[in-house]
């Protein structure tokens, strides 16, 4: 399979582990070429150590150095020089939009849609897309590969196993009903 565009993951699509479980089997089916930046890990990480105190930062590391290993050239550096010059509602996210420009990226996939002016974006030639969004359309791109990368994930979840009803209600439950919708049409063979 070519690799047609490029998406970098904000870190708030990194922190909900199945959102992160499924952007990286995508990723890693060679679907679409994923990027981030060492303070997006920082980010996604601070997060859940926040809000996961059975959780050590020696785990999440070790998932931020798997995710570097395994996705070829997703980490972008060198970006913070283009920082100072971009404009967005929080000065904070400045880093995200530079790292997309600097990776050369077609969308920024995020949850804070809203943080990214779609105008502002558009002038480097980047979408801002919703994780549904971003799914839905990776979906209609390339079925069977999407759906032989979330078998390959399902027979990961083993302890315990996850049923497929199971499995999809908790992608619903992190926003992405469209791409859960197409999902149950295919139901049989996740």
């Amino acid at each position: 399979m070519i690799v047609a565009f490029t998406a970098l993951y904000d870190a708030c699509v990194l922190h909900p582990a199945p959102i992160r479980d499924v952007l990286m089997h995508l990723a890693l089916a060679d679907i679409y070429h994923a990027r981030w930046t060492n303070a997006i890990h920082d980010e996604w990480i601070r997060s859940v150590l926040k809000n996961r105190p059975d959780l050590t930062r020696a785990q999440l590391e070790r998932t931020r150095d798997l995710m570097n290993a395994h996705a070829r050239d997703a980490l972008v550096q060198g970006f913070e020089d283009l920082m100072p010059s971009l404009s967005l509602p929080d000065p904070d996210d400045r880093h995200v939009l530079a790292a997309a420009i600097r990776g050369r990226v077609d969308v920024i996939v995020t949850y804070n849609t809203k943080d990214f002016p779609a105008e502002t974006a558009a002038y480097y030639g980047i979408e801002i897309q919703h994780p549904d969004e971003f799914l839905i359309h990776v979906f209609d791109l390339s079925p069977g590969a999407v759906l032989g990368a979330l078998q390959r994930l399902r027979q990961t979840l083993k302890n315990p196993p996850v049923a497929i009803e199971q499995y999809l209600a908790r992608l619903e439950q992190h926003e992405l009903s469209g791409f859960v919708a197409k999902l149950k049409e295919f139901q049989a063979v996740l």
